[in-house]
């Protein structure tokens, strides 16, 4: 019985180790470019932005919060929105 439960709780940190996982993000907008579908806010961090997402609805100076996964490097946004 230990075994067994050992090998499931094994199996499932292996699985969650290279899940991607969603997050927050709020800053100001640094760069966007809607044609390569990027957002760059004033900390640095580059996003990939959805296509069903309209980049030409913000503006650089924008404060906005993005959602996103991130899965290793790569981080791809699923949301953009205004921010107070």
């Amino acid at each position: 019985m230990r075994a067994l439960i050992g090998a499931a709780t094994a199996a499932l940190l292996i699985g969650f180790a290279g899940s991607a996982y969603a997050a927050e993000a709020t800053g100001v907008i640094k760069s966007l470019d809607p044609a390569k579908d990027t957002i760059t806010l004033d900390n640095g961090s580059s996003y990939d932005v959805a296509k069903d997402v309209k980049l030409t609805a913000f503006k650089v100076g924008e404060k906005v919060t993005i959602t996103y996964s991130q899965s290793g490097k790569m981080m791809d946004a699923t949301a953009v929105t205004r921010a107070s």
